[in-house]
């Protein structure tokens, strides 16, 4: 699952809310850009993720885009240039 956000940041409130998110997209898998996520969860982590991050935005004022990239999701995506892409199916050294 491909995650994308943009929360609007010009209060406190919004600086707040753009926090949580990307802290809950951090929880669920690997940041790929300033506000896009590559996450591989199940259906209901998916399920469970996408109600906390509605919990948090303000519908008027943010924006989520989640792009369902399946099982084939190593042949979708191509990447070029800095920060070296992840295999969130590879090995993760801690």
């Amino acid at each position: 699952m491909l995650i994308t956000y943009d929360v609007n940041t010009e209060t406190s409130d919004g600086k707040r809310r753009l926090r949580k998110v990307a802290k809950q997209c951090l929880n669920y898998g690997q940041r790929v850009q300033n506000s896009v996520f590559e996450c591989l969860v199940d259906p209901v982590q998916f399920l469970e993720l996408r109600k906390r991050l509605e919990s948090i935005i303000d519908p008027e004022k943010d924006s989520l885009r989640y792009y369902n990239i399946g099982n084939n999701w190593k042949s979708r995506v191509e990447h070029i240039g800095a920060k070296q892409a992840y295999d969130p199916e590879g090995i993760m050294l801690v």
